[in-house]
């Protein structure tokens, strides 16, 4: 099951109101492992205009391909080869999400679904069903009480709610 990172533009419209406009704008950004970033990380990035990402990659590549070609130093030239290589796969979709949110993008949810279908049937479910409730102040006041009649004090020494010891 992958998790999905939900985005809506800035000036997007409310969550209450969902409409096809709110859909059609709506990003969903898979975490997990990417096998095009994989094989081709700086094609990927390119092609998801992480520019700066993008030249540093290929800068690290050229760098690793000239350290497997000196005499001794093959070993950690592959390495490094093989690093910038999962470490574009593994966070090149969380650097996609980054940019997006820098350029005044917000997080509307985090689902879990097998499929990207799934995920969007999720969120918009969840929206249709159920709109943003108002919390009214007087509902925040939590009592901050002890209210344990057990036994007296904290368990195995930690402080107990009220502040004791």
């Amino acid at each position: 099951m992958a998790s999905y990172l939900i985005l809506t533009p800035p000036g997007a419209l409310s969550r209450s109101e969902v409409s096809d406009r709110y859909r059609d704008d709506t990003r969903f950004i898979r975490d997990g492992f990417s096998w095009t970033a994989f094989l081709f990380p700086t094609l990927w990035m390119l092609f998801h205009r992480l520019w700066l990402h993008a030249v540093a990659t290929f800068l690290l590549q050229g760098i690793a391909l000239e350290l497997m070609r000196q005499p001794g130093f093959f070993a950690a030239g592959a390495t490094l080869l093989l690093g910038v290589h999962a470490l574009a796969a593994l966070e090149g979709r969380h650097a996609i999400s980054d940019r997006l949110i820098s350029r005044g993008w917000k997080v509307e949810n985090l689902v879990s679904a097998h499929d990207l279908a799934t995920a969007e049937e999720i969120h918009f479910f969840e929206l249709e069903q159920k709109p943003n409730p108002d919390i009214h102040p007087k509902n925040w006041d939590i009592s901050a009480i002890n209210t344990n009649t057990s036994r007296p004090g904290p368990s195995f020494g930690l402080p107990g709610y009220d502040g004791g010891r």
